[in-house]
Order: structure tokens, then sequence, then C-alpha cells
């Protein structure tokens, strides 16, 4: 059996949280890197920023092909799961920074603003941001290049920060006004919910009574950002799951059954074609054959 690879952070060293990566020099080490193949879908345990500087392309997340180009910005959260394009020749760089870098350098109010590191349901990951682009690179290579590494992290993650403030204020969807923020906290504890119990349950009173609050309370809170009810929130990110690990084409429906949480085939698979109107076996034979 085949899962997608969940990849963690790897840094040059192990005490790394945060790295510039150039496209060019990653697209020629493709081939060598060991623990996974990174033109295939894989997991990842921390957060990507991939900037376009030059040529046109794609770049695959959660099955959606986004075409990049030239000032291009894509942002892909923890726990997303992506792949590069074969043979790309796009140029650029990919930031990878983790939750520890985010937590212990960015402040609290920054990190509540910038909700779309956390929250890839509500918006695209997809941006066009040249001039800010060509200034956090400019000072994250000048950072770098300093022999002198006093307040290191607290230095790139302040650029760091200030872009991604600049980035999300480019998104009004993104803007939760201070009389929303409390049902933002109620969805945004949601969603986490959901991600890691979706196996377990997909009954909303679960998720309200976990959260200590009623479920009308709770379809308010995901109705305010996502325009449906908590239900339909918690089966989208079910099929989620399931497409992802559809692209493992080695994995049986049978395991990918049990995998997200039903104990029989025939309940999984009214499930599936209930929300995606074809059955799982004619999807994966659509999209993965």
């Amino acid at each position: 059996m085949k899962n997608i690879p969940n990849i963690a952070f790897q840094g040059k060293d192990r005490k790394s949280v945060f790295e510039l990566l150039n496209l060019s020099d990653l697209f020629e080490r493709l081939d060598n890197i060991e623990d996974h193949e990174p033109r295939q879908p894989h997991r990842i345990s921390f957060f990507a920023l991939l900037i376009v500087t030059k040529g046109t392309g794609t770049h695959q997340i959660d099955l959606k092909d986004y075409k990049v180009e030239e000032g291009t910005v894509l942002k892909i959260a923890k726990g997303q799961v992506h792949s590069f394009q074969r043979n790309a020749t796009y140029q650029g760089f990919l930031i990878i920074f983790t939750e520890e870098f985010l937590m212990n350098y960015f402040s609290k109010s920054s990190i509540n603003l910038i909700s779309n590191l956390y929250n890839y349901h509500l918006s695209s990951p997809v941006f066009k941001n040249k001039i800010d682009n060509e200034i956090l690179i400019h000072q994250l290579q000048s950072e770098i290049a300093l022999e002198n590494s006093f307040a290191h992290r607290n230095i790139m993650a302040a650029f760091l920060d200030l872009y991604l403030l600049k980035l999300e204020r480019k998104s009004p969807d993104n803007y939760i006004p201070k009389n929303k923020s409390k049902q933002f906290y109620t969805f945004d504890q949601f969603k986490s919910l959901v991600e890691t119990n979706f196996t377990n349950t997909r009954n909303v009173k679960d998720y309200a009574n976990l959260l200590f609050i009623t479920t009308k309370t709770l379809n308010s809170a995901v109705k305010e950002f996502t325009l449906n009810t908590a239900k339909n929130f918690i089966d989208d990110y079910v099929i989620l799951e399931i497409k992802r690990d559809m692209m493992s084409t080695n994995k049986s429906l049978k395991e990918i059954a049990f995998d997200t949480g039903f104990d029989e085939v025939t309940n999984f698979t009214k499930f599936f074609k209930k929300k995606m109107k074809v059955s799982p076996k004619e999807f994966k034979n659509q999209h993965f054959f």
C-alpha cells in the first residue's frame, strides 16, 4: 500500500525553522530526494510560499492546478497536499517555515490577521504581488548573507510578517471585523477539530459539544465565513481527504474508506456519490488514470 507521503520540515540543520530555497537549484536536485517524489502529491507539515520571478508553469495544490507566472505567489498551508510540475522551467523561490517559527517570532495579533495561512478553505491561494515579492526576496537574501547573526530569526520573521500582512490586505475576503472576531475564533477552532477528528465523527453536535457551544451557535459561525452549514463543511472536508488519498493510485478504495472513517464500503460509496454525483471508482478512473 502506497500512501501520500507526509513531509516534515527538512532544513540544512536540525535547528532550522525557516529556509529560502532557489527554485532552479531545487528543481535540479528533485531526482535525488530519497524520501518522496516531489512531483507526486505529498502532504507538508509546514507552511510554504512559492514565489515566481520569471517564466510560466503550473503547481498543483489539493488536486487543483494553478497557473504561475512572473509575480505570482502561491500560499500552501500546513496539512495541504501539493506537487511540483514535471520539467518545470520557471524561476523563483520557495520559502518554507514551521508553525514553531510562526508562534515564536510572530506577534499574536499578526497570527490572527494572517488567517489564510490556517484557513485555506476561505479563499484562493494564488496572488499577484510582484513588487512586494521582489522586496521580500531582497530583504531575506541580504539578511542571510550577513555574517552577524544577532537576532537573525527575529529579523527574518519581521520581514515575512510584514509581507504576509500586506498580502492578506490585498484580499478583502480575509478581513475580519472586530464584531466578528469571536465567530471567527469559533470557526477556526471548529476547522481544527474537523481536521483532527473527521475519521471519528461527522456529527455537528459532537463538534459543538467539544467547543462547549450549541449547534445553532456553531452553524452561525461557520455560515459567516463559508456561507455554508457546519455539516456541509465537515462533509466537504471529508471529500477533500478522500480525494487526497485517491492521489495515491496504489491505495484501494476499501482502504481509503476505512482510513477516512467509514465502517462499510457501501456507506463510503453512498456518501461520495451523494456529494460528487459519481461513484468513487468512476471519479478515480476519471482523474487518476
